[in-house]
C-alpha cells in the first residue's frame, strides 16, 4: 500500500509536478497551501487525471495550524508516508530594505513551520520509513559570488539557508529513526513558478519531481543540486 505524501507550500510549479509523480505512482496526494481557490482547481485537476488528492488551507507558518491541519490529515488519508516541505514567503528586497516582520515570517514558513511539521508527522514516518522532501535554492550556499545574486532577495536567502542547514541537521537525526531526507538544491528559475513572470527560466518542474522520485526511491543521496543557470565560482 502507499502511503499519503503531504504537500507544503502547494503552488503550479514544483509542488504540482510532484503531486502528479508521486500520485501516478499511487501515493494519496494532500495538499496544503493558504490560497483556497487554487487548492480547488488543482484537486479537480489532479482527480481528473485519476490521481486520489484533497486539499487542506492552512499557514504554514502558524507552528499551532501546521499541528493541526497535519492531525487532520492523518485522520482523513491514514497514514503519512512522505512530506514535501516546499513552502516559502516570496519576499523581495535587501535586507536593509525588508521589514524585520517580513524576515520573521520568511524564517516562520521556511524553518520554524517545516520542523513542527516534521514534529507532527514523525509516528508515521516511524511506522511506514517514510520519508521527508526539501526543496531548496542554491542561494543557500555562502560564497561572495553567491552572497552578490542574493542581495536583492534578502530574506529569502537567508530563510533558504536556514532551511539547508535545517534539513542537513534532520538528515542525522532522522536516520536515527528509519527516515530518509531528500533534499533538491534548485539552480536557477523554475518554469511555472512566480519567479518566471521577472525572470528568464531554466528548470522544468517536472525534471525536479522526477529528481525526487528518483532520490526517494534509491535514498542513497540526501542533498543533489538540479539545474545550471546560474553559474557561480566555488563556495567559500
Amino acid at each position: 500500500m502507499k502511503h499519503t505524501i503531504v504537500i507544503c507550500g502547494y503552488g503550479p510549479a514544483i509542488a504540482d509536478a510532484v503531486a502528479r509523480r508521486f500520485g501516478a505512482e499511487g501515493h494519496p496526494v494532500a495538499l496544503i497551501a493558504r490560497n483556497a481557490q487554487r487548492l480547488s482547481d488543482a484537486v479537480a485537476s489532479l482527480q481528473a487525471d485519476g490521481i486520489r488528492v484533497q486539499s487542506y488551507v492552512a499557514d504554514l507558518g502558524d507552528t499551532a495550524a501546521v499541528s493541526r491541519v497535519m492531525e487532520d490529515i492523518r485522520a482523513d488519508m491514514g497514514p503519512v508516508g512522505i512530506l514535501h516541505w516546499n513552502a516559502f514567503s516570496d519576499i523581495d528586497g535587501d535586507l536593509l530594505s525588508t521589514a524585520p516582520e517580513a524576515l520573521s515570517q520568511s524564517l516562520a514558513v521556511r524553518v520554524v513551520g517545516y520542523i513542527a511539521a516534521v514534529q507532527a508527522v514523525q509516528p508515521d514516518l516511524e511506522v511506514t520509513r517514510g520519508a521527508v522532501l526539501a526543496t531548496s535554492g542554491v542561494m543557500a550556499f555562502y560564497g561572495s559570488d553567491i552572497d552578490s545574486f542574493a542581495k536583492d532577495f534578502g530574506a529569502l536567502a537567508v530563510s533558504v539557508a536556514a532551511q539547508h542547514k535545517a534539513t542537513g541537521v534532520l538528515t542525522q537525526t532522522l536516520a536515527q529513526h528509519g527516515i530518509y531526507v531528500g533534499e533538491v538544491v534548485v539552480n536557477g528559475f523554475v518554469k511555472k513558478s512566480a519567479g518566471s513572470v521577472q525572470h528568464e527560466t531554466s528548470v522544468d518542474p517536472e525534471d525536479v519531481a522526477e529528481q525526487f522520485w528518483q532520490m526517494n526511491a534509491a535514498r542513497t543521496t540526501h542533498s543533489m543540486i538540479f539545474g545550471g543557470k546560474l553559474s557561480f565560482g566555488a563556495a567559500s
